[in-house]
């Protein structure tokens, strides 16, 4: 083990202090060029192995759809059936698979005179605490989520009741709300499961986010806590 020798600035020279003044600046330099440096080398190789994966999982990934589009015609042949799922799951009494699409609502510009008419109605009614418990119901369906948006299957439950209050204005505005419905497919998935010895349902990660890591693998250097700090 080395100890660094301790220097007592006051039994240096003026010129000496310059010098030792110097030489940190210099060491400091060099560090940090050193740092940069390392930086330069590290990152390219880093990403070069997460390109890898990223080709690997999207072969994979259209590996797993076409192994089952011709299930999935069979599936329409035998059963005499065409279904426009978003989603389908195949299991076995070990392993299971669900492959599909998500969805996210959406709603063009019209949406907005919709809710007016529709909001208006709701208005009109709240006449007695009876009927006030009716308005709260209608006005939940049509509140936004996080997003901003509206829930369509919250709209189709509104949908129900057109048939209920039976007037032209509270219909229409529904309608409108409808035909204003502009969804977007997000993306494709693929999520996976296998039965464990306990008989309990594991999912298999297929993200980087959710694998874990390897057993033994210490990453606390990314976390701002130490021990001995509050």
């Amino acid at each position: 083990m080395t100890t660094e020798t301790l220097i007592d600035p006051s039994q240096l020279t003026e010129q000496q202090l310059e010098d030792l003044l110097r030489t940190k600046r210099n060491k400091t330099v060099q560090d940090r060029k050193a740092y940069k440096d390392l930086v330069q080398t590290t990152v390219p190789d880093a990403v070069a192995k997460l390109m890898t994966v990223s080709e690997a999982l999207s072969g994979i990934k259209s590996d797993t759809f076409a192994y089952f589009k011709d299930l999935l015609k069979m599936k329409a042949d035998v059963y005499g059936v065409t279904d426009n799922q978003q989603s389908h799951t195949f299991s076995t009494d070990k392993y299971g698979i669900t492959i599909g699409y998500r969805v996210n609502d959406g709603w063009d510009d019209t949406v907005s005179a919709g809710i007016q008419k529709v909001t208006a109605y709701i208005d009109s009614l709240a006449t007695d605490p009876s009927s006030a418990k009716l308005v709260k119901t209608i006005f939940r369906l049509l509140k936004k989520d996080a997003k901003g948006n509206l829930r369509a299957s919250r709209v189709l439950e509104l949908q129900k009741m057109t048939d209920d209050f039976h007037d032209v204005n509270f219909t229409d505005g529904v309608n409108t709300i409808l035909q204003a419905y502009k969804p977007t497919r997000t993306c494709w998935f693929v999520e996976a499961y296998f039965m464990n010895e306990a008989n309990e349902k594991v999912a298999i990660p297929l993200s980087m986010s959710s694998v874990d890591f390897p057993e033994g693998f210490e990453f606390e250097f990314l976390t701002a806590e130490t021990e001995g700090e509050i």
